[in-house]
């Protein structure tokens, strides 16, 4: 929970997801930090609760990839608030293995948090920024989305995905006054930490600036987009990733 807050999100709600851990969980007490009413929104109830309660925000249990579930959770944001002004979607998980060892299930689990959770939650809350006149959403996708990864056929399709939702809807919902922008970030989180250390070491000879990120790292970029600041930017993508997808 580093970092230096250079923004003010008073009055404003946003909304995290994944934001029990790693960088969905640093954007949550950024935001929080900046003074926004924040949800963290995450499948693991005890966890959500917890980072929650560490940042002084409110948690929501959510499958992503359920209907039911992202409907009712933005409704009760709404309920809570009377608005939604930021979603930040950055629920992921990993099914990694070679594509010609991936299962349907591998495929379409990933598929469904990924690309399945950042259209429902977006979907969700367009109403409401239509309403509003304004809103910002901010994806988060990969080096994979951009330029694939061995091992990461789905992942890297979700990612992928998630980069052309992007920019389809940022031309859907702009005269409206709602942005919608995506981040490419690399930063130590648990899947990181899951690399063996002789590629981890590989996978940082890649990266310009020499090093893996850490998570608090990475939030201001989000913050910056979910700005007065950045009133003009959208449909962009931007690698917050040392250099490596130069």
């Amino acid at each position: 929970m580093t970092g230096t807050v250079s923004y003010d999100f008073t009055d404003n709600t946003v909304i995290v997801t994944g934001a029990a851990q790693g960088i969905g969980f640093e954007v949550a007490a950024y935001f929080a930090r900046a003074h926004a009413n924040v949800f963290v929104i995450d499948f693991d109830e005890a966890g959500a609760i917890a980072a929650a309660e560490k940042i002084g925000a409110t948690a929501i249990r959510c499958d992503v990839s359920n209907t039911d579930h992202v409907e009712a959770a933005v409704a009760a944001v709404v309920a809570t608030t009377g608005r939604v002004d930021v979603l930040v979607n950055n629920a992921g998980i990993l099914r990694d293995k070679v594509s010609w060892k991936l299962t349907d299930d591998d495929w379409d689990a990933v598929m469904a948090v990924h690309v399945g959770g950042t259209y429902r939650f977006t979907r969700a809350c367009v109403p409401h920024f239509r309403a509003q006149s304004g809103g910002r959403v901010i994806n988060v996708t990969s080096y994979s989305g951009l330029h694939g990864n061995t091992g990461q056929a789905n992942y890297s399709t979700a990612k992928a995905g998630i980069i052309g939702f992007t920019k389809a809807v940022a031309k859907e919902v702009a005269g409206f006054g709602v942005t919608v922008n995506a981040i490419s970030p690399n930063a130590e989180t648990a899947m990181i930490a899951s690399i063996p250390d002789e590629k981890r070491a590989a996978f940082i000879s890649w990266i310009p600036l020499g090093r893996i990120a850490e998570a608090s790292e990475i939030p201001p970029t989000i913050a910056f987009l979910a700005s007065d600041a950045a009133s003009y930017i959208t449909g962009a993508v931007i690698p917050v990733d040392g250099g490596m997808s130069m």
